[in-house]
C-alpha cells in the first residue's frame, strides 16, 4: 500500500481558512468537535489533491466537492457522508488512491469514494437508452451503502447551482438528464427538497423563459389573494388552538415547475392551478393527526372524495400525512397535509432523515428501510435479468411511475400511461393492430380489452379481419394515440355507413316516383351537388342518412317535382332493413329499446338518422304528428349484436335472492349491465334489470329461466 501524501493544512493567501470551508462547517454544528476536526483535515487533502484543477467558472475545484458536502449537511448527514463528499472526485481525477483514503478515513469512507467514482462513469443519453452495464454496477454500490447515491445527487444538485458557466447545448442536455434522471431517483428515495430543487434548476435551464415568465406570475401574486391566504390560515389557527392542539401551520409556495406540470398534465391555466390554498399542519404525534383532522373539517367543510391516509398506508418511499381538501371561503380549494415533526423530516429529506434522529428509523415503514427494500429487490432483479438493457427497464418501472413498462411477446418494451389499457397497447403496437383487436393475453392469460395494465406484463393483442373499432372504447382508453385512431376509424366506418343507408332512403324515395339515382335525368345529379355545395355525391348522400335532408325532400329537389305530396308517395315505399351494426345514423330509442323481432318504425332525426322506436311505443303519438319525417323499416335476416331492454322482476324478499336471480340471467347468456331496486319492503321486492339479448327469442328464454325460480312472482318486459 502506498503511504498517504503527507498534506499540510491549505489557507488562502493570508494564511486563513477559506469561507466556503467555514461555511461548511457552519451548516456541520450538529458534528461533535472531533468530527468537525476530520472534515477540516479531509479538506486539506482534498485540496490539495485537486490543487491546480478549476471549474468552468473559474474557481478552484475544491470549492464543488466541499459544497456537495455542504448540501450533505444542510440534510443532517454524518461524518463518513461529509468526508466522502469532500472526496469523491479525488481517486479518478487525481494521484489519490483508494488505499491511501482508506488509510486516513477509514474503509467505509473509501467504500463510498469508489462508488460515486463508479457512478460518475455512468452517462445517460435519454431515459430509453443508458449506460446499462455501469447501472448495475452503481445499483451494487449503493446496495452496499446509499450515502453513495445521495453524494451523486448532492453533486447533482451543486452543478444545477451553477449550469451558467456550461454551453447552452450543454445546459439542455444536463437539465434534460436531471429532469429524467436524477429528480426521479430523489423522489422515489423521499428526498422531497432535493428533487424539488434539481426540478426547479433543470425547468429553468431547459425552458429559461417558460420559467421566467411562470416566476414573474407567481411574484407579482394579487395582494388580495395573500389577504385571503392569511385570513384561511387565521381561521385554521383559531380553530386548532380551541381544540388545544400544539401545532405547526405553514403555508405551502408552489414552484414554477410544480405549476408547469399541473398547467400541462391536467389542461389547466395560470389562475385555476394558483387559485388553490395550500397549507402543511405539523403536529405533536400520530393521534394528534387525526384530531387535528377533525379540526379543519370542522373549521371548513371537506370535499367529498378528497381525502387520502398516507399515515396508514405509507407511499413506497416512506412518504407518511393526512391529505384533505376543504372548501374555502373564497370559493378556492385549500389544500392541507397533516403530519408529525417526524414525517415532515421523512418527507423532506427521505432517507437522509435517518442519520438525523433515530425515530423509528428501522421500522418496515421508515424511508430508510423502504429504500433498502426498493434497492434489495432490484439487486434480486438484476441477478434474474436476462441483459442489462433489461434490468435498466425494470428500473425505470420504479423511478417513473407515471409509465408503466411492458413487453411485447418477442420481448420489445413499450411505454404507456399509468392506467393504460389492452386497448392502449394494441394502438401503441400499430394502429392497424388496434382497429382489429378483439381480445388480448396478459401473461398468457385471455384477458378484455379494457383490462388495466401493470408494469412488467406480457401482452399480445387477438386480432381478427372483420373486426372494427366500437365507439365504447373511447370510455376505456387513456394514450392520446388509441384516442385518436378510434375517432379518426370511427367517423371513416359511419360515413361509409351513412352513404349506404342513404342511397338506400333516397332510392326508395326515388323509387316510389318512377324514378332512381341511376335513372336522374342527366346533369341534374352534378348540377344539384353544386347547387348546393357537396364536393361528392357521397356527402350527400350522408346527409340523407343523417337527416339533414329529408328522403322526400331531396327526392323532390332531384327530380324538380314541386307538387309531389310526400306522406302519400312515402306510404307506398319498401321497409328499408336494418342490421344493427348502421354506426352512427340508426340509434335505438330508450323509451321503448327496441330488439330484433319486434315491430319497428324509424323516426328521423336532423344531425343524428334514424332513431328507431318499437310500434306500440307511448311517444309514437307525439311522433305521428309529423309523418313526412317516419322511414318504412324493418329487421335484416343478418341481425347483429346485443341490443339493450329492461325486465321487471316481482320477487320474494331474502338473503341471496338477487343472487339467484344474476345467476339465471347469466345462465341465459345474458349480461346485466344495471339492476334497481323498484320496490322493496320486508316479504316481497320488485327489482329492475337492464340486459342486453341479441333478439325476441333470447329475451324469451331468459323470462322462461326467471319464472323458473321458487322465489320469482312475475316477470315482465319494462
Amino acid at each position: 500500500m502506498n503511504p498517504a501524501p503527507a498534506i499540510s493544512p491549505v489557507a488562502d493567501h493570508n494564511g486563513a481558512v477559506p469561507d466556503y470551508v467555514l461555511q461548511l462547517e457552519r451548516s456541520a454544528g450538529y458534528l461533535s468537535p472531533e468530527h468537525l476536526q476530520v472534515v477540516r483535515r479531509a479538506w486539506e487533502v482534498g485540496a490539495a489533491a485537486h490543487a491546480g484543477q478549476t471549474r468552468k467558472s473559474g474557481e478552484p475545484y475544491i470549492t464543488h466537492p466541499v459544497a456537495v458536502a455542504g448540501v450533505l449537511a444542510e440534510l443532517g448527514l454524518d461524518v463518513e457522508a461529509l468526508v466522502a463528499a469532500i472526496l469523491h472526485d479525488t481517486i479518478e481525477d487525481t494521484p489519490l488512491t483508494r488505499e491511501q483514503l482508506a488509510a486516513q478515513f477509514g474503509e467505509a469512507v473509501a467504500d463510498i469514494v469508489e462508488g460515486v467514482t463508479k457512478l460518475d462513469k455512468l452517462k445517460f443519453r435519454d431515459r430509453q437508452e443508458a449506460a446499462a452495464e455501469s447501472f448495475r454496477k452503481m445499483l451494487l454500490a449503493m446496495s452496499r451503502d446509499l450515502r453513495v447515491i445521495m453524494i451523486k445527487l448532492a453533486d447533482r444538485l451543486h452543478n444545477m447551482r451553477t449550469l451558467g458557466a456550461q454551453s447552452t447545448e450543454a445546459r439542455q442536455r444536463i437539465a434534460l438528464e436531471t429532469l429524467e434522471i436524477y429528480a426521479p431517483i430523489a423522489q422515489r428515495l423521499g428526498m422531497n427538497l432535493v428533487k424539488s430543487e434539481l426540478q426547479n434548476h433543470g425547468f429553468k435551464a431547459l425552458y429559461p423563459w417558460r420559467h421566467a415568465i411562470l416566476e414573474k406570475h407567481i411574484l407579482s401574486q394579487p395582494v388580495v389573494r395573500r389577504e385571503a391566504m392569511a385570513q384561511v390560515e387565521v381561521q385554521l389557527s383559531q380553530r386548532l388552538a380551541r381544540e388545544g392542539i400544539e401545532h405547526r401551520l405553514i403555508s405551502r409556495i408552489k414552484t414554477p415547475w410544480s405549476i408547469y406540470n399541473k398547467m400541462n398534465q391536467e389542461n389547466k391555466s395560470f389562475d385555476q392551478v394558483m387559485d388553490v390554498f395550500g397549507f402543511r399542519l405539523v403536529v405533536r404525534d400520530v393521534p394528534t393527526c387525526y384530531h387535528a383532522l377533525g379540526a379543519v373539517h370542522a373549521a371548513f367543510k371537506p370535499l367529498d372524495g378528497r381525502f387520502r391516509d398516507f399515515i396508514a398506508i405509507p407511499k413506497a418511499n416512506g412518504y407518511q400525512s393526512l391529505h384533505t381538501v376543504l372548501f374555502g371561503p373564497y370559493g378556492s380549494p385549500i389544500e392541507v397535509q397533516i403530519r408529525t415533526e417526524e414525517m415532515d423530516l421523512v418527507a423532506e429529506r427521505g432517507i437522509a432523515a435517518h442519520w438525523t434522529y433515530k425515530f423509528g428509523g428501522e421500522g418496515p415503514n421508515s424511508a430508510q428501510s423502504r429504500a433498502h427494500a426498493w434497492i434489495s429487490d432490484l439487486v434480486e432483479s438484476q441477478r434474474a435479468a436476462g441483459s442489462s438493457l433489461e434490468f435498466l427497464d425494470n428500473v425505470k418501472v420504479d423511478l417513473f411511475p407515471d409509465e408503466v413498462y411492458l413487453f411485447t411477446p418477442k420481448g420489445k418494451i413499450l411505454a404507456l400511461p399509468r392506467n393504460a389499457t389492452a386497448l392502449d397497447f394494441a394502438y401503441a403496437v400499430h394502429t392497424d393492430v388496434g382497429n382489429k383487436a378483439v381480445a388480448c393475453r396478459v401473461d398468457k392469460k385471455l384477458v378484455p380489452l379494457r383490462t388495466r395494465l401493470s408494469s412488467g406484463q406480457t401482452v399480445e393483442i387477438i386480432t381478427a379481419r372483420s373486426a372494427t373499432p366500437k365507439p365504447q372504447w373511447l370510455e376505456f382508453v387513456v394514450s392520446s394515440k388509441a384516442r385518436t385512431a378510434i375517432r379518426h376509424q370511427l367517423k371513416q366506418l359511419e360515413h361509409e355507413d351513412a352513404v349506404q343507408l342513404g342511397h338506400r332512403m333516397l332510392d326508395r324515395t326515388l323509387e316510389a316516383m318512377d324514378s332512381s339515382i341511376e335513372r336522374l335525368p342527366k346533369g341534374r345529379m352534378d348540377a344539384f351537388l353544386a347547387e348546393h355545395r357537396y364536393p361528392r355525391l357521397e356527402a350527400f348522400l350522408a346527409d340523407v342518412a343523417l337527416g339533414n335532408w329529408m328522403p322526400f325532400q331531396a327526392a323532390q329537389a332531384l327530380l324538380a317535382h314541386a307538387d309531389l305530396r310526400g306522406p302519400a308517395s312515402l306510404r307506398s315505399q319498401e321497409k328499408i332493413l336494418i342490421s344493427g351494426s348502421e354506426r352512427g345514423v340508426v340509434s335505438f330509442a330508450n323509451c321503448c329499446q327496441p330488439i330484433p323481432g319486434d315491430e319497428i318504425m324509424g323516426y328521423h332525426t336532423a344531425g343524428k338518422g334514424i332513431v328507431v322506436h318499437r310500434m306500440d311505443c307511448p311517444n309514437l303519438v307525439e311522433l305521428r304528428k309529423t309523418p313526412d319525417r317516419w322511414v318504412p323499416i324493418g329487421w335484416d335476416t343478418s341481425v347483429v349484436g346485443d341490443y339493450d331492454t329492461a325486465l321487471v322482476v316481482a320477487v320474494e324478499n331474502g338473503t341471496g335472492v338477487l343472487a339467484q336471480l344474476a345467476a339465471s340471467i347469466a345462465q341465459s347468456k345474458s349480461n346485466i349491465d344495471r339492476v334497481d331496486y323498484l320496490d322493496r319492503d320486508v316479504n316481497a321486492a320488485v327489482l329492475c334489470f337492464n340486459i342486453q339479448v341479441s333478439d325476441r327469442t333470447h329475451l324469451a328464454e331468459v323470462m322462461r329461466r326467471l319464472r323458473r325460480l321458487s322465489v320469482v312472482q312475475s316477470v315482465r318486459r319494462l
